[in-house]
């Protein structure tokens, strides 16, 4: 891949700069804007907006990137897994999701069916992306332990009435944003969230 600042006049660490202020602290892009200024910077607000449109999504997964390796070393990384049922277009689907011990979602799938292909497809996936975590605990779903045997984690799976809290708090601000929606109208959204 190539430089993705290539065909900007300003350094890349100008525009790290302005893309962290505007997603790191409570301000707006005309705040961001006079705080440049204020240092001899002369940006627009909407130059603010186009770099953390652009630079965002880069900026965020090299910090997830760095947080995921660190963790990696981390003796007590945990996973939660959990799945919630939603409605895409008036259709029953199952969003699963998969957080660590601090809280962050790792990932988010969509899937028509709750069943141990569904489970397998997801464990995998969050595995190809993050490799093994020490424990990880889930629900009393079946689907889990029979994927987890074909997977060959059976020993680090926990099971408890309260073990996955974690997992079951992350899903407010979903339920949040769907009701702030009304419906979601594809998997595609349903699962960035």
């Amino acid at each position: 891949m190539g430089n993705p600042f290539r065909y900007f006049n300003s350094s890349p660490e100008v525009i790290r700069l302005v893309v962290m202020m505007y997603v790191r602290y409570p301000l707006s892009l005309r705040n961001v804007e006079d705080l440049l200024a204020e240092r001899g910077i002369d940006i627009s607000h909407e130059t603010v907006r186009f770099w953390w449109n652009r630079f965002g999504p880069m900026f965020a997964a090299e910090i997830r990137k760095k947080r995921v390796a660190h963790m990696r070393g981390y003796p007590q990384w945990r996973w939660h897994l959990d799945e919630a049922f939603v409605k895409i277009n008036g259709k029953l689907c199952y969003l699963w999701r998969a957080v660590d011990h601090e809280g962050e979602v790792l990932e988010a799938v969509v899937t028509a069916k709750r069943d141990k292909a569904a489970a397998l497809k997801f464990l995998k996936r969050v595995m190809r992306s993050y490799g093994q975590a020490r424990n990880i605990v889930t629900d009393g779903l079946r689907a889990y332990s029979a994927a987890m045997k074909v997977i060959g984690n059976v020993d680090r799976q926990e099971v408890g009435r309260w073990l996955n809290n974690r997992a079951e708090n992350s899903h407010q601000p979903f339920r949040r944003r769907e009701r702030a929606m009304q419906r979601f109208r594809s998997a595609k959204i349903a699962s960035s969230g």
